[in-house]
């Protein structure tokens, strides 16, 4: 039997301690608190493309969603504005919302994920940008790759507010980590 040079032993012996160390931090991300996607499964039943109430013309950022940087969301107008710093609307957009919408009030973007991810009713999703929890429903901005925007899946409690594909990556953008989120009704 020949010897192994002591050489080869230190080498595998790293490569054994890295593989070990990078399992042990998997796991450990694994166990991490995960925040739920929300998006919508297509139906049979529903337009691949459901087209959101149109204004015509620009609509105003609503009174009473603050002053400075931040996303605007109306949860009756099914509307968000992203307003710069000197309080103009950059960019203006409908939206579906999910079955848990936030309450009125300001909130802060915290997590983030550019994505895709997969739902947790199977859709892929992006550009998800969370801002809030309720009634154990994670509250975030995103769209669908496939760009679909179909109704929430009835019974199913998301807190998805679903964007075009281009709005989708205007807000992820705009809505970096601190951004402002105020929500009216």
């Amino acid at each position: 039997m020949r010897a192994v040079p002591a050489s080869k032993v230190w080498v595998t012996g790293l490569t054994v301690g890295a593989i070990a160390a990078v399992t042990v931090l998997a796991v450990q991300a694994d166990k991490g608190p995960k925040p739920h996607a929300v998006a919508a499964r297509p139906s049979t039943s529903a337009p691949a493309h459901p087209k959101p109430a149109q204004s015509k013309g620009p609509v105003a950022v609503p009174d009473g969603s603050g002053t400075g940087r931040r996303i605007v969301y109306s949860l009756g107008r099914k509307t968000v504005w992203l307003v710069d710093a000197s309080d103009a609307a950059r960019r203006t957009f409908a939206v579906w919302p999910g079955t848990v919408a936030p309450e009125p009030g300001t909130y802060t973007v915290g997590t983030r994920s550019e994505g895709p991810i997969t739902g947790s009713d199977g859709v892929k999703i992006e550009h998800i940008v969370y801002f809030t929890v309720r009634s154990g429903s994670n509250i975030a901005f995103s769209n669908a790759v496939d760009g679909s925007s179909p109704p929430p899946a009835s019974g199913t409690p998301t807190g998805g507010i679903r964007m075009r594909t281009a709005d989708g990556a205007a807000m992820w953008t705009f809505g970096t980590a601190g951004t402002k989120v105020a929500v009216v009704k």
